[in-house]
């Protein structure tokens, strides 16, 4: 009985669309948040909002206006493409261990220590940036690098994730030339090294998900020498902090402060 009320003064407070609650959404909207993420997190915190469809509508209708609310969505309004598949004809990288030997309990995403991690790459194929994250926590990290060099790689690798090495415990990437190094990678960092099978990008979907929020606030085609280090650190920092509906709206931060506490104290 407590919560049909619960739901039902929830209701009466999402059927208008007030300037307060339209203040509430272009606030989140210039955040990047989904329509789902910006609904989401107001139910879970009992604020005024309307549904995500709802939010939609007004996005849509703000674009026949000649707005361009609908710039900060993640897609912004088209669908989703699958990426071309590049073969890559150079051979296979030495003393590679594929993900079928990969422990189970990674794809149980109850851990924190198995990661992913990925390139971007610059326009014109110059400058990348390095992409880790977390799979039980959805936490990322970025790295600006120069280009694709295995060796600059392995090194930015380990030094980003120096400070959790008691904690690591498995990292899966592609089979890109710029793994090459990650016999290095592994020995610093005292870490498993595991490579997905050619061409299946789903088995680190967690990554690729990653990667796609990335290029929100970095677009394909932009010169990375022009990107500065802050920035790299702000799309971080803003990446973590998101909602997520995976974690009912909680955010990678939260996830990751939760879960290491446990780790620590228990």
């Amino acid at each position: 009985h407590r919560k049909y009320l619960k739901r039902q003064e929830y209701k009466a407070k999402t059927r208008t669309f007030t300037p307060e609650v339209e203040e509430y959404v272009r606030d989140r909207l210039r955040l990047k948040h989904s329509p789902e993420q910006i609904a989401g997190v107001a139910k879970k915190n009992g604020d005024k909002c309307v549904s995500h469809e709802r939010i939609y509508q007004f996005i849509w209708q703000d674009k026949r206006k000649k707005g361009t609310l609908y710039l900060d969505l993640r897609n912004r309004g088209r669908r989703y493409k699958k990426r071309s598949v590049i073969y890559d004809k150079r051979g296979i990288i030495p003393n590679r261990t594929d993900i079928s030997q990969r422990p189970p309990e990674v794809e149980l995403r109850e851990r924190f220590g198995d990661l992913e991690i990925d390139l971007i790459i610059g326009k014109n194929h110059k400058g990348a940036i390095l992409t880790i994250n977390d799979r039980a926590t959805g936490f990322g990290k970025l790295r600006k690098l120069d280009g694709k060099d295995a060796q600059q790689l392995a090194t930015a690798t380990i030094d980003c994730l120096m400070e959790w090495k008691p904690f690591l415990k498995t990292i899966t990437s592609d089979n890109g030339k710029e793994f090459a190094a990650h016999e290095l990678v592994a020995k610093h960092l005292n870490i498993d090294f595991f490579f997905a099978k050619p061409y299946a990008s789903w088995q680190r979907g967690s990554n690729e998900n990653f990667n796609r929020l990335v290029r929100q606030y970095i677009p394909k085609k932009v010169d990375f020498d022009c990107i500065p280090t802050d920035y790299i650190n702000f799309v971080e920092y803003q990446l973590n902090n998101r909602p997520r509906k995976r974690f009912k709206y909680e955010s990678p931060m939260f996830m990751f402060n939760q879960l290491f506490f446990i780790f620590l104290f228990f």
